[in-house]
């Protein structure tokens, strides 16, 4: 969720936090990151596609420590589309219809220093490509802040799955988490993480049995955070990281959050070991592409949802 423009008043408010924070202790590792990808046998038909529904505009100095002010971001919010033969998944909903009222539940700070656009509803783009709500076999929440939960709304009846600490998370009254609770929380499912290692983690889940989707749990930005590797049938692989960074370069340098903007982490250390984590499973497999919640750049590389006729 980027933040700009902030104020001396912002930084007075958020500066011992950050501190704080950044003083903690790292987060204890937990396996090495392996050298080459698991097999994965995803199936003829599978696709990936994203569904931008709207943007911010603010600077990398906002994305990433050592960012610069004067490089210009598109910050983007959406869904993505993961279409297996077995079920079709979508990774957070975006910014939805009722984005106005919604955007009254984000952080107040966040309120008087960002301006969401709404371009168009991850709903109204599922609906053009022939897809109902009751096709989906569930929306995966990377987790719970506003800006990944607002087109849940429009999107009622299909199954929302979140991680089991991140609906401790939600059911525990976290401010950042109030959207998801108006809302309402009937439709969501708590996972938990029944297979072995993966790529570098100590837990997993292999959503089809088949390696094309597979979930981690990645603590950190919340509780119950997660990192969703897919790969599809062309060979590609892609990890779709939330928001444990929100732009690349949190990754490929690898750098935090800036401290202004790093108390929305709800555990900083755990964030920067993750990192560091996703770092080195990148060199270690420079085909694997980090797919950012919010980075445009990324989300314009990947394929788009076609509408039918």
């Amino acid at each position: 969720m980027p933040l700009h423009k902030f104020t001396v008043i912002l930084a007075a408010l958020v500066a011992g936090v950050s501190i704080a924070a950044c003083q903690a202790p790292p987060a204890a590792a937990e396996l090495a990151v392996p050298s080459a990808p698991p097999a994965a046998h995803p199936p003829a038909g599978m696709r990936i596609a994203a569904l931008p529904s709207g943007s911010t505009q603010s600077s990398a100095a906002m994305a990433y420590e050592g960012g610069r002010r004067d490089d210009k971001r598109t910050f983007v919010a959406g869904a993505i589309l993961v279409d297996h033969p077995k079920g079709k998944l979508l990774f957070d909903a975006g910014y939805g219809r009722d984005l106005a009222e919604h955007f009254k539940t984000a952080p107040k700070i966040m309120q008087l220093s960002v301006k969401p656009v709404l371009t168009r509803p991850v709903v109204e783009q599922l609906s053009a490509a022939g897809v109902k709500p009751s096709d989906l076999k569930a929306i995966v929440l990377t987790h719970a802040h506003w800006d990944h939960v607002s087109g849940v709304a429009a999107l009622p009846g299909a199954p929302v799955w979140v991680s089991r600490d991140e609906m401790a998370f939600i059911r525990s009254g976290a401010a950042a988490a109030t959207l998801a609770r108006k809302i309402g929380l009937k439709d969501y499912r708590a996972y938990d993480f029944p297979d072995g290692p993966y790529e570098g983690f100590a837990r997993s889940w292999d959503v089809f049995d088949d390696g094309s989707v597979v979930l981690v749990p990645a603590a950190g930005h919340t509780p119950g955070s997660i990192v969703a590797f897919v790969s599809t049938p062309d060979g590609r692989r892609y990890a779709l990281i939330g928001d444990t960074a929100w732009q690349a370069e949190g990754v490929t340098l690898p750098a935090q959050k800036p401290m202004l903007t790093r108390f929305v982490d709800e555990d900083a250390a755990a964030t920067k070991a993750l990192l560091e984590k996703l770092h080195a499973l990148k060199q270690a497999q420079p085909n694997l592409v980090i797919v950012p919640a919010h980075d445009a750049r990324v989300w314009a590389t990947l394929p788009t949802l076609a509408a039918v006729n």
